[in-house]
Protein backbone atom coordinates (compact mmCIF):
# COMPACT_ATOMS: atom_id res chain seq x y z
CA UNK A 1 0.00 0.00 0.00
CA UNK A 2 1.51 3.36 -0.89
CA UNK A 3 0.71 5.79 2.07
CA UNK A 4 -1.15 9.06 1.18
CA UNK A 5 1.12 12.56 2.38
CA UNK A 6 -0.98 12.71 5.53
CA UNK A 7 -0.28 9.05 6.13
CA UNK A 8 3.69 9.46 5.52
CA UNK A 9 3.87 12.79 7.50
CA UNK A 10 2.47 10.47 10.54
CA UNK A 11 4.74 7.55 10.06
CA UNK A 12 7.73 10.43 9.96
CA UNK A 13 6.36 11.79 12.99
CA UNK A 14 5.75 8.39 14.78
CA UNK A 15 9.84 7.27 13.39
CA UNK A 16 11.06 10.74 14.93
CA UNK A 17 9.28 10.09 18.03
CA UNK A 18 10.41 6.27 18.36
CA UNK A 19 13.96 7.70 17.96
CA UNK A 20 13.47 10.25 20.65
CA UNK A 21 12.54 7.96 23.18
CA UNK A 22 15.44 5.60 22.41
CA UNK A 23 13.02 2.85 20.79
CA UNK A 24 15.63 0.45 19.48
CA UNK A 25 16.39 0.12 15.42
CA UNK A 26 16.94 -3.98 14.67
CA UNK A 27 18.44 -3.19 11.78
CA UNK A 28 20.51 -0.52 12.73
CA UNK A 29 21.81 -3.11 15.54
CA UNK A 30 23.15 -5.76 13.34
CA UNK A 31 24.93 -3.72 11.23
CA UNK A 32 27.00 -2.22 14.36
CA UNK A 33 27.56 -5.73 15.47
CA UNK A 34 29.17 -6.78 12.46
CA UNK A 35 31.10 -4.00 12.08
CA UNK A 36 32.01 -4.23 15.64
CA UNK A 37 33.38 -7.81 15.42
CA UNK A 38 35.17 -7.43 12.01
CA UNK A 39 37.19 -4.32 13.72
CA UNK A 40 37.93 -6.33 16.65
CA UNK A 41 39.87 -8.53 14.36
CA UNK A 42 41.37 -6.16 12.11
CA UNK A 43 44.15 -8.11 11.32
CA UNK A 44 41.95 -11.38 10.55
CA UNK A 45 39.63 -12.71 7.87
CA UNK A 46 36.58 -14.16 9.78
CA UNK A 47 34.37 -16.36 8.57
CA UNK A 48 30.63 -15.96 7.55
CA UNK A 49 29.97 -19.13 10.34
CA UNK A 50 32.37 -17.38 12.66
CA UNK A 51 30.23 -14.06 12.40
CA UNK A 52 27.10 -15.88 12.90
CA UNK A 53 28.20 -17.01 16.01
CA UNK A 54 29.94 -14.02 17.63
CA UNK A 55 27.29 -11.38 16.55
CA UNK A 56 24.39 -13.91 17.58
CA UNK A 57 22.90 -12.92 13.70
CA UNK A 58 20.94 -15.82 11.67
CA UNK A 59 23.38 -16.87 9.07
CA UNK A 60 20.51 -15.17 6.09
CA UNK A 61 20.75 -11.83 8.52
CA UNK A 62 24.56 -12.10 8.78
CA UNK A 63 24.93 -12.65 4.55
CA UNK A 64 22.66 -9.93 3.80
CA UNK A 65 24.30 -7.15 6.17
CA UNK A 66 28.09 -8.44 4.71
CA UNK A 67 26.70 -7.98 1.33
CA UNK A 68 25.83 -4.53 1.82
CA UNK A 69 28.68 -3.71 3.44
CA UNK A 70 30.84 -5.15 1.19
CA UNK A 71 29.20 -3.60 -1.92
CA UNK A 72 29.75 -0.03 0.15
CA UNK A 73 33.45 -0.98 0.66
CA UNK A 74 32.99 -1.11 4.41
CA UNK A 75 33.85 -4.88 4.85
CA UNK A 76 36.07 -6.84 2.03
CA UNK A 77 35.48 -10.66 1.18
CA UNK A 78 38.11 -12.68 0.45
CA UNK A 79 38.36 -15.54 -2.75
CA UNK A 80 37.99 -17.91 0.08
CA UNK A 81 34.64 -16.56 1.29
CA UNK A 82 36.36 -14.96 4.83
CA UNK A 83 35.82 -11.13 5.77
CA UNK A 84 37.41 -8.35 7.07
CA UNK A 85 37.49 -4.50 7.71
CA UNK A 86 37.22 -2.80 4.38
CA UNK A 87 38.94 1.10 3.42
CA UNK A 88 35.79 2.87 4.07
CA UNK A 89 35.96 1.98 7.70
CA UNK A 90 39.20 2.59 8.11
CA UNK A 91 38.62 6.00 6.14
CA UNK A 92 35.97 7.24 8.43
CA UNK A 93 38.07 5.51 11.62
CA UNK A 94 40.57 8.25 10.86
CA UNK A 95 38.30 11.02 11.04
CA UNK A 96 37.00 10.00 14.15
CA UNK A 97 40.18 9.80 15.66
CA UNK A 98 40.69 13.43 14.39
CA UNK A 99 37.53 14.74 16.35
CA UNK A 100 39.56 13.33 19.19
CA UNK A 101 43.60 14.65 19.26
CA UNK A 102 44.12 14.23 22.73
CA UNK A 103 44.34 10.63 22.48
CA UNK A 104 47.28 10.35 20.40
CA UNK A 105 48.73 13.14 22.76
CA UNK A 106 47.82 11.14 25.84
CA UNK A 107 48.58 8.22 25.24
CA UNK A 108 52.26 7.79 26.22
CA UNK A 109 51.48 9.33 29.42
CA UNK A 110 48.73 6.79 30.15
CA UNK A 111 50.95 3.76 29.32
CA UNK A 112 53.47 5.35 31.82
CA UNK A 113 51.08 5.70 34.10
CA UNK A 114 49.64 2.14 34.03
CA UNK A 115 53.18 1.10 34.10
CA UNK A 116 54.08 2.76 36.85
CA UNK A 117 51.15 1.75 39.35
CA UNK A 118 50.39 -1.57 37.74
CA UNK A 119 46.53 -0.92 36.91
CA UNK A 120 44.61 -0.26 33.55
CA UNK A 121 44.34 3.34 33.05
CA UNK A 122 41.63 5.07 30.20
CA UNK A 123 41.20 8.60 28.91
CA UNK A 124 38.01 9.74 28.80
CA UNK A 125 37.02 13.43 26.85
CA UNK A 126 33.67 15.15 27.09
CA UNK A 127 32.07 15.55 23.82
CA UNK A 128 28.80 17.88 24.14
CA UNK A 129 26.97 16.56 27.42
CA UNK A 130 28.65 13.35 27.11
CA UNK A 131 31.36 11.68 28.09
CA UNK A 132 33.53 9.59 25.59
CA UNK A 133 36.50 6.67 26.42
CA UNK A 134 39.00 7.53 23.49
CA UNK A 135 42.12 5.70 25.08
CA UNK A 136 42.23 2.41 27.01
CA UNK A 137 45.92 0.92 28.29
CA UNK A 138 45.43 -2.77 29.85
CA UNK A 139 42.66 -4.65 30.38
CA UNK A 140 40.08 -2.96 33.48
CA UNK A 141 37.68 -5.31 34.54
CA UNK A 142 34.02 -3.62 33.60
CA UNK A 143 33.26 -4.52 30.52
CA UNK A 144 32.04 -0.78 29.69
CA UNK A 145 34.86 0.55 29.20
CA UNK A 146 36.21 0.41 26.14
CA UNK A 147 36.68 3.00 23.30
CA UNK A 148 33.51 4.64 21.70
CA UNK A 149 32.24 4.03 24.65
CA UNK A 150 29.65 7.07 25.58
CA UNK A 151 28.13 7.67 28.72
CA UNK A 152 25.76 10.74 29.87
CA UNK A 153 27.94 13.86 31.98
CA UNK A 154 24.60 12.77 34.74
CA UNK A 155 24.98 12.64 38.63
CA UNK A 156 25.91 10.85 40.32
CA UNK A 157 28.86 9.74 38.02
CA UNK A 158 31.11 12.18 36.00
CA UNK A 159 32.15 14.21 38.83
CA UNK A 160 35.38 15.37 38.00
CA UNK A 161 34.18 16.81 35.24
CA UNK A 162 32.11 18.84 37.05
CA UNK A 163 33.81 19.97 40.38
CA UNK A 164 36.03 22.59 38.63
CA UNK A 165 32.68 24.01 36.82
CA UNK A 166 31.54 27.52 37.33
CA UNK A 167 28.66 27.42 40.11
CA UNK A 168 25.81 27.45 37.96
CA UNK A 169 27.42 24.57 35.67
CA UNK A 170 27.38 22.69 39.66
CA UNK A 171 24.06 23.85 40.68
CA UNK A 172 22.47 22.74 37.12
CA UNK A 173 24.31 19.26 37.51
CA UNK A 174 23.11 18.99 40.79
CA UNK A 175 19.32 19.93 39.97
CA UNK A 176 19.49 16.19 37.83
CA UNK A 177 20.40 14.44 40.38
CA UNK A 178 18.54 12.12 43.03
CA UNK A 179 17.19 14.72 45.68
CA UNK A 180 18.35 12.12 48.23
CA UNK A 181 21.71 12.72 47.33
CA UNK A 182 22.31 16.04 46.72
CA UNK A 183 23.81 17.38 49.72
CA UNK A 184 26.40 14.64 49.90
CA UNK A 185 27.03 15.04 46.19
CA UNK A 186 28.03 19.08 47.06
CA UNK A 187 30.26 17.68 49.71
CA UNK A 188 31.65 15.36 47.19
CA UNK A 189 32.15 18.17 44.81
CA UNK A 190 33.87 20.47 47.32
CA UNK A 191 35.91 17.11 48.36
CA UNK A 192 37.21 16.55 44.79
CA UNK A 193 38.51 20.09 44.41
CA UNK A 194 40.64 19.92 47.56
CA UNK A 195 42.48 17.04 47.20
CA UNK A 196 42.36 16.94 43.11
CA UNK A 197 40.84 13.17 41.96
CA UNK A 198 37.20 11.60 42.10
CA UNK A 199 36.93 7.78 43.31
CA UNK A 200 34.21 5.20 42.31
CA UNK A 201 33.51 2.74 44.90
CA UNK A 202 30.67 0.47 45.25
CA UNK A 203 28.73 -1.10 48.37
CA UNK A 204 29.46 -4.55 49.14
CA UNK A 205 29.88 -7.05 46.73
CA UNK A 206 27.42 -5.19 44.03
CA UNK A 207 29.95 -4.59 40.99
CA UNK A 208 28.66 -8.06 38.75
CA UNK A 209 25.32 -6.72 39.33
CA UNK A 210 26.11 -2.98 38.48
CA UNK A 211 27.85 -3.18 35.22
CA UNK A 212 24.81 -5.98 34.14
CA UNK A 213 22.58 -3.05 34.68
CA UNK A 214 25.13 -0.28 33.25
CA UNK A 215 24.84 -2.58 30.16
CA UNK A 216 21.40 -2.45 29.99
CA UNK A 217 21.03 1.62 30.36
CA UNK A 218 23.25 1.94 27.71
CA UNK A 219 21.27 -0.30 24.91
CA UNK A 220 18.82 0.97 22.85
CA UNK A 221 15.70 1.18 25.39
CA UNK A 222 13.23 3.45 26.15
CA UNK A 223 13.86 6.54 28.12
CA UNK A 224 11.51 5.61 31.01
CA UNK A 225 13.36 2.16 31.40
CA UNK A 226 16.92 3.71 31.08
CA UNK A 227 15.78 6.69 34.18
CA UNK A 228 14.30 3.37 36.39
CA UNK A 229 17.88 1.56 35.55
CA UNK A 230 19.52 4.75 36.21
CA UNK A 231 17.87 5.09 39.76
CA UNK A 232 18.87 1.57 40.82
CA UNK A 233 22.67 2.24 39.73
CA UNK A 234 22.62 4.89 41.79
CA UNK A 235 21.17 3.32 44.70
CA UNK A 236 24.21 0.35 44.14
CA UNK A 237 26.94 3.09 44.22
CA UNK A 238 28.22 5.01 47.51
CA UNK A 239 29.18 8.26 46.27
CA UNK A 240 32.93 8.89 46.25
CA UNK A 241 34.65 8.73 49.76
CA UNK A 242 34.97 11.75 52.23
CA UNK A 243 37.95 12.09 54.43
CA UNK A 244 35.91 10.57 57.47
CA UNK A 245 35.44 7.52 55.74
CA UNK A 246 38.58 6.16 54.71
CA UNK A 247 39.50 3.56 57.40
CA UNK A 248 42.95 1.12 56.35
CA UNK A 249 40.54 -0.93 53.77
CA UNK A 250 39.01 1.30 51.32
CA UNK A 251 37.12 -0.19 48.08
CA UNK A 252 38.51 1.62 45.27
CA UNK A 253 36.55 0.73 41.83
CA UNK A 254 38.08 3.75 39.68
CA UNK A 255 40.09 7.20 40.40
CA UNK A 256 39.86 10.24 37.94
CA UNK A 257 42.11 13.12 37.39
CA UNK A 258 40.90 16.34 35.38
CA UNK A 259 42.91 17.12 32.33
CA UNK A 260 42.28 20.95 31.43
CA UNK A 261 42.31 23.55 28.32
CA UNK A 262 44.04 26.76 28.60
CA UNK A 263 41.03 28.00 29.90
CA UNK A 264 41.40 25.66 32.82
CA UNK A 265 37.96 23.72 31.78
CA UNK A 266 37.69 20.25 32.44
CA UNK A 267 37.56 18.71 28.72
CA UNK A 268 39.17 15.01 29.69
CA UNK A 269 39.51 12.44 32.55
CA UNK A 270 42.40 10.42 33.17
CA UNK A 271 41.29 7.19 34.82
CA UNK A 272 43.14 4.61 36.86
CA UNK A 273 41.27 1.39 37.79
CA UNK A 274 42.79 -0.58 40.43
CA UNK A 275 39.37 -2.00 41.07
CA UNK A 276 40.54 -3.63 44.47
CA UNK A 277 41.04 -2.89 48.08
CA UNK A 278 43.65 0.15 48.97
CA UNK A 279 44.99 1.38 52.08
CA UNK A 280 44.40 5.52 52.40
CA UNK A 281 48.04 5.53 52.32
CA UNK A 282 47.94 3.69 48.65
CA UNK A 283 44.85 5.45 47.66
CA UNK A 284 46.39 8.84 48.11
CA UNK A 285 49.77 8.03 46.29
CA UNK A 286 47.37 6.52 43.24
CA UNK A 287 45.51 9.53 43.75
CA UNK A 288 48.72 11.74 43.28
CA UNK A 289 50.38 9.72 40.47
CA UNK A 290 46.76 10.13 38.21
CA UNK A 291 46.81 13.61 38.71
CA UNK A 292 50.15 14.25 38.23
CA UNK A 293 50.19 12.12 35.11
CA UNK A 294 46.51 14.23 34.14
CA UNK A 295 49.10 17.49 34.89
CA UNK A 296 50.98 16.34 32.13
CA UNK A 297 48.81 15.96 29.62
CA UNK A 298 47.28 19.26 30.16
CA UNK A 299 50.73 20.91 30.02
CA UNK A 300 51.32 19.21 26.73
CA UNK A 301 48.39 19.84 25.33
CA UNK A 302 49.02 24.00 25.24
Amino acid sequence: MTPTIGSAERAGQEADSAQESGAPSPPTLRVVKVLELLSRHAGERLSLARIVREAGLSRATAHAVLAQLTAEGWAVRDAEGNYGIGLRLLTVARRAEAAFPLRHLASAHLRALSDEVGVPVFLAERAGENIVVTEVIGHPSASWIRPGRRLPLAPPVCREFIAWAPDSARAAWLATADPAHRDRLTRVLAEIRTRGYSVERLVDDSTPMLEVLAGLRDSPITAALRAQLGSVITELITIDYLPDELGPDNAVVTLAAPVRDHHGTVIAAVVACPDNHLSAHALAALGAKTVATADRITAASH
